[in-house]
């Protein structure tokens, strides 16, 4: 028996609707669900980011089936990465310099390399080669 992914990730925001125009104007992200708690975002048709309200989710939320979902938040800059093609490196700082989105850094790491930048929360999000990873291009 194995795990075949990371299905989720959640980010947690003060406001949702600046951090879904980022990620849906820069990554042309499809949203799947949108309220005033979150808004799923259609990450490759593989993964879904998950952008909550700060606390909005600390207390047990109850389906209309009747399964409840525990309480979860989060704070502070936390980290998230993409995948991207080798050959799309230059346009993606291109992109990123088209949307006015600053560059933290670039870095070269094993055989790929990365981008840096912050999104409207504070996180660190990371565009990523091949080969950052041996093994899990």
């Amino acid at each position: 028996m194995k795990v075949n992914g990371i299905l989720e990730s959640a980010l947690y925001f003060d406001d949702i609707e600046e951090a879904a125009s980022f990620y849906k104007n820069l990554f042309d992200f499809e949203t799947l669900i949108q309220n005033e708690r979150l808004i799923a975002l259609n990450i490759a048709d593989k993964q879904v980011l998950l952008l909550f309200k700060k606390e909005s989710s600390l207390s047990p939320i109850t389906l209309p089936g009747g399964g409840i979902i525990p309480p979860h938040d989060g704070s502070g800059p936390v980290h998230i990465a993409f995948s991207i093609s080798s050959d799309s490196y230059d346009d993606w700082l291109t992109r990123l310099a088209n949307h006015h989105i600053e560059t933290e850094s670039t870095v070269e790491f094993n055989e790929g390399r990365s981008i840096y930048f912050r999104d409207p929360g504070n996180h660190l999000v990371e565009l990523a080669t091949p080969g950052i990873w041996k093994g899990l291009d």
